[in-house]
Parts: structure tokens; C-alpha cells; sequence
């Protein structure tokens, strides 16, 4: 009897063994490696055609993969799905592709794959959010079944960063075709889409068949938790393992965290406050002058706990074009210029809203702005909305005042003013309604040459005529953070923010 006992024991305490760690034992006895990633906000869509968010893109990244890719170390442009390239002309780029891969619904990833994606991509009737990344591109030209022709309609240099974009991953036609893959999401990548649950997780799991070596997670589980201090406490607890894009009144508790590495690097990404130029009075230069000189962008800096770096230019010291002069073309704080412009022009009478996502860098933002610009003689007051909501509420035109961000994905200054800023882009990415012909015309001259002198020239020409004619100001430029369990390894932050989880695995 007592050996039965033992025995009994002896297997409770087993099973027992077995099942502790959060389910991170597989059947067997291996390790199971499994992440869980919080983000406050839900994905927009999980396609790369129609999404333009970095929300929504660090899904994609793991499931897509692009033709290039930027190297983290080198800042170089590699290939990645594609073997090689080559340019017989200034607008003629063949693109030889790598063989015996497949898309994770088991269909062949080919030249007509890369030809259905570029030509939706950049058909109109798509409308894709982010259709000016390929907006150089002439024709795409099948020349075998592993090589592409692309013709640009003009000499234009950032193609290959262009290519190495998220937006530009290589969907499976046949899945666009017979599924929606806003929902249901079909790539080459390491990681294969599981499951939805909109307002709470998005799962993947490892792709067995994928054509390098398979990842190592096995599991990976994205995780809206709406209030930042809740992820905080369960990043502390061992519920989740991995948290980004860190809020500046947060860090310092999350340094303290015994159990969490703390990663910070300067980084591409710019925060600014836009004005909606459509409307009165943000189409008035001397009301975006007054704004800008009304805040004290280096006294918001400080409170950033060191998680942003100071400047005017909007092209920013990781991005190419920049030029430290470009920080002089901007408009210092001055707050007694401000008042003194408010009161001359009656700036104050009128009822102004600032909107923001309901994102918690985003929120500071906007409260330390609403509050020195209350201080200059401003009437404005703050609305908050959901990231995806926001987006389209932004990109319709209904706003007065507001705060944007971007990612600069390419580190290419001219995808940078091209997409936010050109006039083609009003009513899609160019969010701020800015319509300058002469902006416009140095932008153009910066895209249409591949002689980088000529290119870094015509950028910084075209920055500083923004950051003088302010249609936005900006805030800050970014620095990039993360916080993972100590038992996270191999995760490396891009300089423009994104992240994949190939390499990472957990001890």
C-alpha cells in the first residue's frame, strides 16, 4: 500500500513538473519556446498592401519577407528573397530571385508573385495606403520564372530601400485571391499566422517548412493590453516577455525590474505636431509660427528620460539627407513672441482640438503641448481616439491640430518627404495637406537621381524649406527601447524601430 502510494506521488509530482512554466514544456519533455509580446494597441490589418502602421507591421514582419533587407550593423541593403540584382541602365533594375522556396499555403514564391504583388500594390483601384513607395515603378516584367525586370519611370535612387519596406513583402496570389489577408495573412516568412482574436491576441506559430533554418520560438502571441501599467506588471510576473516603444514616464520603473533587460538606441524615428493645412487658421504661417514658438520642445525632451533627442530638422541625424544646419531653419521657443503673435491676430478666440491616438507617448505629447499652448493665449483642448480610428480620422482631413510620427522604415530621407508631405499624397499619407509646388519639386529631384551627392543635396534643400513653412513642428527625434525578460535573448531593435523574431529565442 505504501508503495502505491509512493508511486502515486511520484507521478502527481511529474505531470506537475510537466506542467509548470506557463506551458512551456512540449509533450516529451522539450522545452517549448514561447513569447508574448504586449501592445497597447490592436493591428490595423495583417496585409502588407494595405496596412501603413507600425502597429500592424510588427505582425507582418514576422509572417512576410521582402526582396531586400537592411542590414542592422552595416546599414547596407541586402538581398533577402531576391539572389541578386543588377542595372543595365538608370532605370532598369533585373532582380534575380532565390529558388525552391515556398509561400506558407504551400504555393511557389516566384517572379509572378513578386509581379501580382507590385502591380496591385500600385494599382489605383487597390488603393493602398502606402502606394507611394512604388510609385517610381513603370512596369514589372516577368523574364523567367526566377528573375523580374522593374522599369522606374524616371532615374530613382532609394528603389532598393523601397523594396526592403514591410509594405513591399511578397504576398501568395493564390491566397489574395481565394482569402482576405487583412485577416488571414500568407507569406514566406518564419512564422505562420494562426489566429485573431480582435481586441485581445493575434497568434503565430513557427513555420516547420520555412527555407532557412526554423525559427526558435515555437509560439509567439501578440497581446493588446490596453493600459501600459498592466503590461508593466505582467512583463514583471512573467506573462509577457517582451514590451517596445516604452513610455518615457514608465522607464525608470521598468529599469528597476529585476527580471528585465532594458535596450535604448538612437534611433530614425521623428515625432511631430502636424497642423491640418486645409483649415483655418493652421493654413495661416503666422498661427504655425506662433505654435512653434509657443512650445518648449527641449523642456519636453528632458521629461522623455532620456528617450528622445532634440532638433528642428525633421530629417533626423540616422536618416539620409540630413545636415545639422537644417536644426537652424526652425523656430526656437520663444514665449513671449508667441503671446505677443496670439494676441495681434486673435489666435485665441477660436476653439481648437488636438487629436491623438490613445497611445501613451502620443498622450504626453499632447498634454504637455495643450498646456504650453494654453499658456501662450491658445484655446485648445485634447481628443483621444483607438490607433486604427485615428488613422482614418487623420487621413479624411477631421482634425485641427494633431501628432504623428514616422518611422522612416527606409532611413531614406526622400521616403520620408515624398509620402507625408508631397501634394500626390494628399488625401492618403500626406495627412498635414501640405501643398507646396516648390517642396514638392525639390522632393521630386531627390527621388528622380541615383548620384547621392545630387540626392542629399536636393533633401536638405527641401527640409529646410519645410521646417521654415512649418506644417508641422517637431517634437522630437526617436530614441528606440525595449524591455524583455532576462530570459529573451537575440532580439535587436532596428534603427528604425522594427524588430523580427527569427533569431530570438529564450534560455
Amino acid at each position: 500500500m505504501k508503495k502505491w502510494l509512493v508511486l502515486v506521488v511520484a507521478i502527481v509530482m511529474m505531470v506537475t513538473a510537466a506542467c509548470s512554466g506557463g506551458g512551456q514544456k512540449k509533450s516529451g519533455g522539450s522545452a517549448a519556446q514561447e513569447l508574448t509580446y504586449a501592445t497597447t494597441s490592436d493591428a490595423v490589418g495583417l496585409s502588407p498592401i494595405m496596412t501603413n502602421d507600425s502597429v500592424s507591421a510588427n505582425v507582418i514582419d514576422q509572417v512576410y519577407e521582402t526582396l531586400f533587407e537592411r542590414n542592422i550593423k552595416t546599414n547596407e541593403i541586402e538581398p533577402l528573397l531576391a539572389e541578386s540584382y543588377e542595372t543595365p541602365d538608370d532605370q532598369t533594375w533585373v532582380i534575380k530571385l532565390k529558388k525552391d522556396i515556398k509561400f506558407q499555403d504551400g504555393t511557389d514564391f516566384n517572379a509572378e508573385a513578386v509581379k501580382y504583388t507590385f502591380d496591385k500594390f500600385r494599382d489605383p483601384k487597390t488603393a493602398a495606403p502606402r502606394a507611394s513607395l512604388l510609385e517610381p515603378i513603370e512596369s514589372v516584367t516577368v523574364v523567367d520564372d526566377y528573375t523580374v525586370e522593374i522599369k522606374t519611370k524616371y532615374p530613382y535612387g532609394p528603389l532598393l530601400a523601397a523594396l526592403s519596406h514591410s509594405n513591399a513583402a511578397i504576398v501568395s496570389p493564390e491566397a489574395d485571391q481565394s482569402q482576405d489577408l487583412m485577416k488571414e495573412p500568407v507569406g514566406t516568412g518564419p512564422f505562420k499566422f494562426v489566429s485573431w482574436t480582435p481586441g485581445d491576441q493575434i497568434v503565430l506559430e513557427k513555420n516547420k517548412d520555412y527555407w532557412r533554418d526554423p525559427a526558435k520560438l515555437d509560439k509567439v502571441t501578440y497581446k493588446v493590453v490596453p493600459e501600459v501599467s498592466t503590461a508593466i506588471s505582467m512583463l514583471q510576473t512573467g506573462k509577457v516577455q517582451f514590451l517596445d516603444a516604452l513610455p518615457t514616464e514608465q522607464v525608470k520603473r521598468i529599469e528597476a525590474l529585476k527580471n528585465v533587460n532594458v535596450s535604448k538606441e538612437e534611433g530614425t524615428p521623428v515625432s511631430y505636431l502636424g497642423f491640418n493645412m486645409s483649415k483655418e487658421p493652421m493654413n495661416n504661417p503666422e498661427f504655425r509660427q506662433a505654435v512653434a514658438y509657443a512650445l518648449d520642445r527641449a523642456s519636453y525632451v528632458k521629461k522623455m528620460n532620456g528617450l528622445g533627442v532634440e532638433g528642428n530638422s525633421l530629417i533626423g541625424p540616422k536618416v539620409f539627407g540630413y545636415d545639422a544646419s537644417a536644426d537652424d531653419a526652425g523656430y526656437a521657443y520663444d514665449p513671449e513672441k508667441a503671446k505677443e503673435m496670439v494676441k495681434k491676430n486673435d489666435f485665441g478666440s477660436k476653439a481648437l482640438t488636438i487629436l491623438t491616438p490613445n497611445r501613451d507617448n502620443y498622450m504626453l505629447m499632447a498634454e504637455i503641448a495643450q498646456s504650453q499652448l494654453q499658456d501662450a493665449g491658445f484655446n485648445v483642448k485634447i481628443e483621444s481616439m483607438e490607433w486604427g480610428t485615428f488613422l482614418d480620422t487623420v487621413r479624411d482631413g477631421k482634425y485641427d491640430i494633431t501628432f504623428l510620427g514616422w518611422a522612416n522604415s527606409t532611413s531614406d530621407g526622400s521616403e520620408l518627404l515624398y509620402p507625408n508631405f508631397h501634394s500626390d499624397n494628399i488625401g492618403s499619407s500626406n495627412r498635414v495637406q501640405y501643398n507646396n509646388p516648390d517642396f514638392d519639386k525639390l522632393v521630386d529631384e531627390s527621388r528622380e537621381n541615383i548620384d547621392e551627392d545630387v540626392r542629399a543635396k536636393k533633401l536638405d534643400e527641401a527640409n529646410k524649406l519645410i521646417v521654415k513653412d512649418a506644417p508641422i513642428v517637431v517634437m522630437n527625434h526617436g530614441v528606440n527601447t525595449s524591455a524583455t525578460d532576462k530570459s529573451v535573448k537575440g532580439l535587436k531593435l532596428d534603427p528604425t524601430g522594427s524588430w523580427k523574431l527569427y533569431n530570438v529565442y529564450r534560455e
